[in-house]
């Protein structure tokens, strides 16, 4: 059985650097790929503080999801990439202002370097509900 993909684009998160699609919709479900905080207005990283960087990756995810209908409520499993494990409580902080109960659920794991030397990086899966 052939699946249908269909690209999720917008120019309200950082455009992709590599051979990806920013988001995928695959039946009733969306992936984002990871974003990093670019300001896709300016195509610059935002300033190397975590909290703030935290913000503009789920801003990115936020916006991503918007482009296919969706919203953060309809997320139900994130991974988060981190620079530093140690910059998990600064990370979760900001996280908890995106996120309300009930949770999607989570990952979270020390990654050596990330793209562009980031120190998080952020990817969902959400449902469409009804079709």
């Amino acid at each position: 059985m052939l699946v249908e993909k269909k690209v999720i684009t917008t120019d309200k998160a950082p455009g992709a650097i590599g051979p990806y699609s920013q988001a995928v919709r695959v039946g009733n479900f969306v992936f984002t790929s990871g974003q990093i905080p670019i300001d896709p207005a300016t195509g610059e990283m935002v300033n190397w503080e975590i909290k703030e960087q935290t913000r503009q990756a789920l801003t990115n995810v936020q916006n991503l999801l918007a482009a296919a209908g969706l919203g953060l409520k309809d997320v139900v499993k994130t991974t988060v990439f981190l620079r530093h494990m140690s910059d998990f409580p600064e990370m979760n902080e900001v996280y908890s202002e995106f996120f309300i109960p009930p949770y999607p659920a989570r990952s979270t794991v020390e990654a050596g370097r990330l793209p562009k030397d980031a120190l998080v990086e952020i990817e969902t899966i959400a449902a469409v509900s009804g079709n």
